[in-house]
């Protein structure tokens, strides 16, 4: 079931701060930066993602990643992007790009897991729906990947299968239903 839409005029806001930024001009797996941004904004709609979980799926690689370094944006400038998108989503960003992966990844499920914040060294106790949300985005983002690039998903397929299956519970049906058709044997 696709979920509400993303307004047309914050959807424009976030479109041209990202090509402000050069997430256009890019390259990533698949095309650009910007390409890739879409799908995994598309793909958070169709699993029925509110509009600013989706919102954050089209900007997450503002501030850069724990696993893709070029940031759009330095993380003590989150006004401008906030701005562009609003604080909920804006929020969810930060949170995917703070995420310190080797440390969480492990941990995601545990009810008192401490997220670090790679940028601050800060610690703190995430929500479930801070966890739900970055699990739900974490998975759009590696399964957009996967399915494009056949190096990627024979190198870390297995590996991502294996995460996704530890932080099912945090997985909507549709995201789950996913990582086993384009992970699974």
């Amino acid at each position: 079931m696709e979920s509400a839409r993303i307004s047309a005029r914050t959807s424009e806001a976030a479109r041209r701060l990202l090509r402000e930024q050069g997430a256009d001009t890019l390259a990533h797996p698949g095309g650009t930066l910007l390409s890739h941004l879409d799908r995994v904004a598309r793909q958070l709609s169709l699993w029925g993602a509110r509009p600013a979980l989706q919102l954050a799926g089209l900007c997450h690689a503002f501030y850069g990643t724990d696993g893709f370094a070029p940031a759009l944006l330095p993380w003590d400038q989150r006004g401008r992007l906030r701005s562009a998108i609003g604080a909920e989503a804006e929020t969810v960003v930060y949170f995917y790009a703070s995420c310190d992966r080797r440390a969480t990844y492990p941990v995601l499920t545990a009810p008192d897991m401490r997220l670090r914040d790679r940028f601050t060294g800060r610690s703190h106790t995430p929500t479930l729906q801070e966890k739900r949300d970055f699990a739900e985005l974490t998975a759009a983002n590696e399964l957009d990947i996967a399915r494009i690039d056949d190096d990627f998903r024979e190198r870390c397929g297995a590996g991502l299968l294996t995460l996704f299956t530890r932080i099912r519970p945090l997985l909507t049906p549709g995201a789950w239903q996913d990582c086993t058709a384009v992970l699974g044997p």
